[in-house]
């Protein structure tokens, strides 16, 4: 039987479709089963208030096996992404960054935080996801 893995993708919301990709990706490979636990455009947290919104997160990361981070050069200016990776070091959940395709420079918002940056290729992802994941 083959593991569940509890996935975060900490993301930018002005850049979901990078999110809606890599979820694609994932989802596509044979033999590899995930289930997604981050908030999304599509099912977000229907709230204004942050310390709300960091306490649902906060429990979503918590649950996750791994946090992969999309690691475009816009994570550098997304607080939020900033907070999710601090509050996944601070819980000892592994994150992995993915580089996007074409991207030569990645965010040093992931770069600090990570355990290992790799680049969007299915294999490359799903190798890191079964090496760093808590379980």
């Amino acid at each position: 039987m083959a593991k569940n893995y509890k996935i975060f993708i900490s993301h930018s919301w002005s850049h979901s479709s990078a999110l809606t990709d890599l979820r694609d990706l994932l989802n596509s490979r044979g033999y590899f089963n995930v289930e997604f636990t981050e908030a999304s455009k599509d099912v977000p947290i229907n709230s204004t208030n942050a310390a709300y919104i960091k306490d649902r997160l906060r429990a979503k990361i918590s649950s996750s096996d791994v946090v992969l981070a999309l690691a475009g050069i816009y994570a550098s200016h997304s607080e939020w992404m900033a907070w999710e990776l601090d509050t996944a070091k601070a819980l000892g959940i592994p994150i992995v960054g993915i580089i996007p395709r074409g991207q030569e420079r990645i965010s040093q918002e992931v770069y600090s935080r990570s355990v290992i940056d790799v680049r969007w290729n299915t294999e490359s992802i799903v190798d890191a996801i079964r090496t760093h994941s808590k379980q």
